[in-house]
């Protein structure tokens, strides 16, 4: 018995269906494809894979069917997928539900009280990138953070359509890239939660740049990495970009720019 779709199978199957199409022949040893679009076919992936075209076809339609830790490693290894997208698609196809709250986290007072002691910006993030909590650092990078209606108040929603943030990156086209390829690989099964589907819904009406980048459906783990800001006053400012997750709050992360020396 085939049980029907589910959205995380949706997911997996439309992000599958990707790599694929975009899987070049020449790497698994295929000659070039004739009379067809470049890529794999399904049959492909499935021989190359040690399955059964049938059951590879159902993975891609977002059936869900009975997948196995070991056969999804074949599929991926067969589509070259890094490991944050081999985590990504083994995470997709558990079956045991991740708890999702849905609910507004809290900023705790102890975790507010670290921020306002850093000399350098600092906030913190929710699941779906709200930004719950801020030092007085970085209201100094981004003034607006303070006026902001607490419905706006979310990182990704702010890089795609806030022009004050967006002249705050240099190089915005690389830095939203890397942000979304990172939310992505972060959100995982909660993108079919409601506050993050939200948020992907409302940035696709209100963005053709988060539309198009959306759809290309990159997936990168965060790495610390140095970070070039332009401050409103004109100046270019360089920080090295870190995250840490507290242990009291494993659902919130905090972001902190540390200065370059120099």
């Amino acid at each position: 018995m085939i049980r029907p779709r589910t959205p995380r199978r949706e997911q997996l199957g439309e992000f599958l269906t990707r790599r694929r199409r975009a899987m070049a022949r020449s790497a698994v040893g295929l000659p070039p494809a004739r009379g067809r679009t470049a890529g794999l076919s399904r049959e492909e992936v499935a021989t190359l894979a040690g399955v059964s075209g049938t059951w590879y076809t159902w993975l891609e339609q977002g059936r869900d069917i009975n997948v196995s830790r070991q056969v999804l490693t074949a599929v991926a290894r067969v589509l070259d997928l890094t490991a944050a997208e081999t985590d990504f698609v083994l995470a997709l196809a558990e079956r045991s539900e991740v708890p999702l709250d849905d609910e507004p986290v809290a900023m705790p007072a102890a975790l507010q009280h670290l921020l306002d002691a850093l000399d350098f910006p600092a906030f913190a993030l929710a699941t779906d990138w709200s930004i719950v909590g801020w030092n007085a650092g970085y209201a100094w990078l981004y003034p607006p953070i303070g006026e902001l209606d607490a419905s706006d108040r979310n990182l990704l929603w702010l890089v795609y359509t806030d022009p004050r943030l967006r002249d705050l990156l240099p190089d915005w086209e690389q830095d939203s890239r890397r942000f979304l390829a990172e939310f992505r690989a972060e959100s995982g099964v909660r993108l079919s939660a409601p506050r993050h589907k939200a948020l992907v819904d409302r940035l696709s009406a209100a963005s053709a740049d988060f539309r198009t980048q959306w759809a290309e459906l990159t997936i990168e783990r965060f790495a610390s990495r140095r970070r070039t800001f332009r401050h409103p006053d004109g100046d270019l400012l360089t920080f090295e970009h870190h995250r840490l997750v507290p242990s009291e709050a494993p659902d919130l992360h905090v972001v902190m720019y540390v200065p370059v020396e120099g």
